[in-house]
């Protein structure tokens, strides 16, 4: 069982990245950046001269690790563990290459109660080491399917605000976002080795036919889309960027994004074409 106590009071150690500009352009091309080569706004993303990050590259630098297997006493049941939902806050441009500093933290646990799981919410904050600024601020909403109940012995959170669904209306914009067979194996470069996105027989042991697409990986394809529709093709005109992880992705996969522009922000889902699957839901970000 989850020990709330010591699961709420867990901080990370302080988590020193170094990367450049191939790391950049590895990411870019992980998510698809570069479909259109002749794009200049896409080459800016994969292309060392005046090369800029997209800002979801947050989400794979200086992170904790598999902190949570790693950690017994916590109790928590890592193999039956699903990434939910993320999000990322810029609060400065990310550099196209440097050293950042990761700290992260669980913000949240909520209990849904035995049998129903948990809802944890780890959050990261990336630092500049050269000039001590925050860059940015990310969050990571992970359900715990196996983690029920643990309120009735150590407390638990309150529940998170539910985030809006987009209108119910047809999108002000649609962006086609086609994805390479080997999507996966590019993705993974940027640092995720889950064996589940690249090994068909552990694909096959958790229940899917092929290796799948990672979460992160679609949550990138849909800020790039948005950077492209709503930004002019600059990712530091995107402050924010959240969205829920709704259902598989396999690699070549044509990704739908459905977008509405709403007073002081955008609402976004996505679609897998090929199976009409909603992958994204309740998407929201922020220029």
């Amino acid at each position: 069982m989850v020990d709330y106590a010591k699961t709420r009071a867990w901080r990370s150690s302080e988590v020193r990245h170094v990367y450049t500009a191939r790391d950049t352009i590895l990411y870019a091309l992980g998510v698809g950046a570069a479909s259109g080569p002749l794009d200049e706004r896409q080459l800016r993303l994969v292309y060392e001269k005046d090369l800029v990050p997209l800002p979801t590259m947050a989400t794979v630098l200086a992170s904790p690790g598999a902190w949570m297997r790693d950690n017994a006493e916590l109790g928590i049941n890592f193999a039956k563990m699903v990434h939910g939902e993320q999000s990322v806050q810029m609060h400065a441009a990310l550099p196209s290459s440097g050293i950042l500093v990761g700290k992260s933290r669980v913000a949240r646990l909520v209990d849904k109660g035995e049998g129903k799981g948990a809802i944890m919410y780890v959050e990261k904050e990336l630092w500049d080491e050269t000039d001590k600024r925050l860059v940015a601020v990310s969050e990571q909403v992970l359900l715990l399917r196996g983690d029920g109940g643990f309120s009735q012995v150590s407390g638990g959170d309150e529940p998170a605000a539910a985030p809006p669904p987009v209108p119910d209306r047809t999108p002000d914009r649609v962006v086609t976002l086609p994805t390479r067979p080997d999507q996966a194996v590019l993705y993974r470069l940027s640092g995720d080795l889950n064996p589940l996105h690249i090994d068909p027989a552990v694909a096959s042991k958790a229940g899917f036919q092929k290796p799948i697409l990672h979460g992160l990986a679609r949550y990138g394809f849909a800020c790039r889309g948005l950077v492209e529709s709503f930004c002019d093709g600059d990712p530091a005109r995107l402050k924010t960027i959240r969205a829920r992880m709704s259902a598989p992705v396999f690699p070549g996969d044509t990704i739908r994004l459905e977008c509405w522009r709403l007073d002081d922000r955008i609402a976004f889902q996505a679609r897998v074409v090929e199976r009409d699957a909603l992958v994204l839901s309740h998407g929201w970000a922020t220029t």
